[in-house]
Parts: C-alpha cells; sequence; structure tokens
C-alpha cells in the first residue's frame, strides 16, 4: 500500500506541475485539455492580480497580459495567496526596470470578507468590502 500511495503522490505532483509551473503532461493525460486548463488558471490569477493592482494594468498597457502569462507560466501561486503573487509579479517588473510606484490601498478598503461576494456574480449580495 506504500508503494502505492508514494506513486499516486508522483503523479499528483507531475499533473500540478503540467497545470500551474509550465511542467510536462503527466503520461496518459491528454496534452490539449491540460493547455487550454493551464491557460483557464493563468487567466484566473491574471485577473485577480489586475483588480488588485489596477496601477500595474495602466503601467503595462495592451501588454499586460503578455507580461503576466510570461510570469505566471513558469511559477505557480507562492505562498500567500493572490496579494503574494501581485507582490511577486510586481517585484519581477521592479527587478526588469519598469518604474513602479508603491500602491496605495483603494480608499476605505481595509479587509476583505472570506463572502465577499455579489449577486451580478452568482453569489448572495452579502459579503462586504470593509
Amino acid at each position: 500500500m506504500p508503494d502505492l500511495r508514494v506513486e499516486l503522490a508522483r503523479a499528483q505532483a507531475e499533473l500540478l506541475a503540467a497545470l500551474v509551473a509550465g511542467g510536462e503532461p503527466p503520461r496518459g493525460f491528454d496534452e490539449g485539455r491540460l493547455r487550454i486548463q493551464a491557460a483557464s488558471l493563468v487567466s484566473k490569477r491574471r485577473g485577480v492580480v489586475a483588480r488588485l493592482r489596477p496601477d500595474l494594468v495602466a503601467l503595462l498597457g495592451a501588454g499586460f497580459a503578455a507580461e503576466f502569462d510570461a510570469y505566471a507560466r513558469v511559477r505557480p501561486k507562492p505562498p500567500g495567496g493572490s496579494r503574494a503573487d501581485a507582490r511577486d509579479f510586481a517585484e519581477r517588473l521592479r527587478a526588469a526596470g519598469h518604474p513602479l510606484p508603491e500602491p496605495e490601498p483603494p480608499a476605505g478598503l481595509r479587509r476583505w470578507t472570506r463572502f465577499a461576494r455579489t449577486p451580478r456574480f452568482g453569489g448572495t449580495g452579502r459579503g462586504y468590502l470593509l
């Protein structure tokens, strides 16, 4: 039984690497479908970072998507979640020579509640930005 668990853990790690870190597709998986899912995950990350750091979107303009995609394809989301992802992406841009101002949090924004959803996006509308 321990050998099966080791093999399952290895297979899961390969799949995860293929989806979020530019790894090779594991044997037996449809390469095209994995590429589509990986692109979808990068797009989701890009959207969250764009909402967290609109200054980066303004700075890069039409090049934001390409810059973020190049960053995200080879790097999984860091520990710390989306805010850490936005911070790391900004640091990558800064290291590449982009002049970045320090971001200012939106007026009145102190924290994001766990259930911040709006009816427009299928939520209950009971969550709030405080």
